[in-house]
């Protein structure tokens, strides 16, 4: 296939356009300097010059606390953006991917939460993440949204991504003992989103690793026991005690419903992953 990859710069897409070369895929990698999502213009010239098969939208405003102050440029890519691509998509009929995020969901469920429960996003990140897969299936009904969470990998800048360097270092850590989620290794989440790609079925997708799920934590401290890592670098907080500008969900762990009815095997236990990650590194 034919890809166009946007937001190459970012951890994720990064995988995805490791995995879609590796399997012999034309990958068109596009940063936002080369491809600006909130353009509804620039990007449908694009899309259409280059006549892709498939895109997978990795390019997202994913600073959450940030968002609170910047409303605009939030949305601008996390919906605008969106809708921008599933447009230009539909007019050059091409498969479109897009990812989302599980902070669209209240935390209130303490279970496993599936596309059968409703949406209710708290703060403005997760309103326009929701926005954006909204305004994607109306525009283009042959969307694919993916939702994920607690995503970490090779260059990621984010806390799980720097846990497993922070601790080989012997730097102390605060891990949050009281949020839960379901983390999701970067490179396994590209290969599905290709796999999506692959199968052109329309829907929303709960993609992470498999797994009874955890906290900040259990995943600190899961990685001292696959990394050998010194346990007393790790304190343990509650993120009640933690001052931060957006709400998040206390529990945001996900399962997937459609992904078994179409012959999609579960992506490995989020331990298994873990490892595979440390041991990259």
């Amino acid at each position: 296939m034919k890809i166009i990859i946007t937001g190459a710069n970012g951890m994720v897409a990064r995988a995805v356009i490791e995995d879609c070369r590796e399997l012999g895929d034309e990958v068109v990698a596009c940063s936002r300097k080369d491809l600006d999502i909130s353009d509804s213009e620039k990007t449908l010239s694009v899309i259409r010059s280059e006549q892709p098969d498939a895109v997978i939208n990795c390019a997202a405003y994913t600073d959450v606390d940030g968002a609170e102050s910047n409303e605009a440029a939030c949305y601008a890519a996390n919906a605008d953006g969106v809708e921008n691509l599933a447009n230009a998509c539909k007019a050059a009929d091409a498969r479109f991917v897009t990812i989302s995020t599980d902070y669209v969901f209240d935390g209130t469920n303490l279970g496993f939460y599936t596309q059968r429960d409703t949406p209710n996003p708290q703060g403005l990140y997760a309103r326009s993440k929701l926005e954006g897969e909204i305004r994607a299936r109306y525009a283009y009904a042959r969307s694919v949204i993916v939702r994920s969470g607690w995503i970490y990998g090779s260059c990621g800048t984010n806390f799980l991504s720097k846990i497993p360097s922070l601790l080989s270092e012997g730097r102390p850590i605060k891990a949050i003992s009281d949020a839960y989620g379901t983390p999701t290794y970067a490179h396994d989440l590209a290969k599905r989103l290709r796999e999506l790609a692959e199968l052109d079925i329309p829907g929303i997708f709960h993609v992470v690793n498999a797994g009874e799920g955890t906290t900040y934590l259990g995943f600190a401290e899961a990685a001292c026991g696959i990394g050998g890592y010194d346990r007393s670098l790790i304190e343990s907080v509650s993120g009640s005690a933690l001052t931060r500008p957006a709400p998040r969900p206390v529990s945001s762990k996900m399962a997937c419903v459609l992904s078994p009815a179409i012959g999609l095997t579960p992506l490995p236990e989020w331990r298994i992953a873990l490892r595979n990650f440390i041991e990259l590194k």
